[in-house]
């Protein structure tokens, strides 16, 4: 049976998902967009501290007025949706599923936890969490029996079906990517000439309704490596400590370009991440470039499959010992419900942090000197590169996701990366964070 035959089988049950949504931003609606549509799935609840944001979150997509309440009994009883202030009525056991969606690290990791007390699975959509925490809180989540799954649509849980079709199919893995619009002064960006490197009208960016400081995240490189990490932990692969190369390319040349040095690639070694570019170093556009979709590289395991590469039109490389296999879209919150059934049916994550093999750290934009305070992800201070688990480790990275209202005890230079000896951290800021970070750090000890 498939999914979507599970779903209806719940609905002719009259048993659908109950579904918790933590966040009404642009996923949270996206989904919400489709949950109507899709059989078997009812959003019990949806909470958001800016109420009036969730409402018109409804309001966009066409939800029925009178299906909307303000309590959750209610909403469970009739099928309803309860529109709450704050989470903390959603984590009970009569809401099977939570999407956390809030985008801030340190909240949602605090949901995940609660959600975990409350035996509910969870749909991590805060990527932020999962790149810094999450090989711990996916531990807490199996040894719950519970799921703590990526979220489908977005990047990272697409690439690892990729990943997973590749190992399944006896190819072993060199590299899992994806795609995006790269400069190399974007390291530089901040929030104050971001709308400078977007295509958004003036009259868009003047409007209020876009973001600054996470379209920087999503151009200065940070939101790339975050995105890198989860899938790298997910599929124990390994990034370079030199980070990611955004090489430019099209989608012809992502198995030329994703694949070792030592054979023409970009490389450092097999069992990689990375990402490509859609631009090419002087800004001109890439045809048919890989900006928003996924991939994923593999090795010919034998010369027969090699034949096979070079015999179809896989767009090998040169050799014709690598292929890649390509998707060239993502519709983000759309598809959510392909994490939620999957969670709910099957007891099963569309990826899920295995181990703890990347890191993203936090590293100055410009020459910060002692005083100057963090203001993370999307920042005017720093951005986020990734780097494997070890090194991370090994140097005393501050995590990019910890980077946030904190204050430089001493100076430290464009490019460097910030250390945890660079600042002065206030513990009890970071709520449990600290603790599961240290319990994510400490599976590099284990064999």
């Amino acid at each position: 049976m498939n999914l979507h035959d599970l779903l209806q089988a719940r609905e002719r049950d009259g048993a659908p998902i109950r579904v918790g949504l933590i966040g009404a931003g642009r996923f949270g609606t996206m989904f919400l967009a489709q949950a109507r549509t899709t059989p078997g799935i009812h959003v019990a609840a949806i909470a958001d501290i800016n109420l009036d944001r969730a409402h018109q979150a409804l309001k966009l997509v066409d939800w029925p007025e009178d299906a909307v309440t303000d309590d959750l009994a209610t909403a469970l009883a009739d099928g309803t949706t309860a529109v709450l202030p704050d989470a903390s009525a959603l984590f009970t056991d009569r809401v099977d599923v939570v999407v956390e969606a809030t985008g801030n690290p340190i909240v949602a990791t605090s949901h995940v936890l609660a959600a975990f007390d409350a035996g509910q699975h969870v749909i991590m959509v805060t990527v932020e969490a999962d790149a810094v925490v999450g090989p711990a809180l996916a531990r807490r989540a199996a040894d719950r029996g519970l799921v703590y799954s990526m979220a489908y649509g977005d990047q990272p849980a697409l690439i690892m079906e990729l990943v997973d079709w590749a190992r399944t199919s006896g190819f072993p893995v060199v590299c899992a990517g994806k795609g995006t619009k790269y400069l190399e002064h974007y390291h530089e960006m901040n929030p104050d000439n971001v709308w400078e490197h977007w295509e958004f009208s003036k009259e868009l960016t003047d409007s209020g309704q876009l973001n600054p400081y996470m379209h920087t995240a999503f151009r200065d490189g940070t939101k790339a490596a975050i995105e890198m990490a989860a899938v790298a932990n997910a599929a124990g692969l390994v990034p370079s400590d030199e980070g990611l190369t955004f090489t430019p390319g099209d989608v012809e040349q992502i198995a030329t370009i994703c694949r070792p040095r030592e054979v023409g690639g970009v490389l450092a070694h097999e069992g990689s991440v990375d990402v490509m570019s859609s631009v090419t170093r002087d800004g001109t556009p890439i045809p048919h470039n890989t900006q928003e979709g996924v991939f994923v590289v593999v090795k010919a395991p034998n010369d027969y499959v090699a034949g096979c590469f070079s015999e179809y039109a896989w767009h090998a490389d040169p050799t014709s010992r690598y292929a890649a296999l390509f998707r060239p879209y993502h519709y983000i919150g759309l598809e959510l419900g392909v994490s939620i059934a999957n969670a709910v049916l099957r007891g099963i994550a569309t990826g899920a942090p295995k181990g703890f093999s990347a890191d993203v750290v936090a590293t100055a934009k410009k020459d910060l000197v002692a005083g100057d305070v963090l203001d993370g992800e999307g920042g005017y201070t720093v951005w986020g590169k990734l780097i494997s688990a070890r090194a991370s480790v090994a140097r005393r990275a501050l995590p990019i996701a910890l980077a946030h209202h904190v204050e430089l005890r001493r100076d430290v230079a464009k490019g460097a990366v910030v250390t945890w000896d660079d600042v002065q951290l206030d513990e009890a800021a970071f709520g449990r964070v600290l603790e599961l970070r240290r319990e994510t750090e400490r599976l590099l000890e284990q064999p």
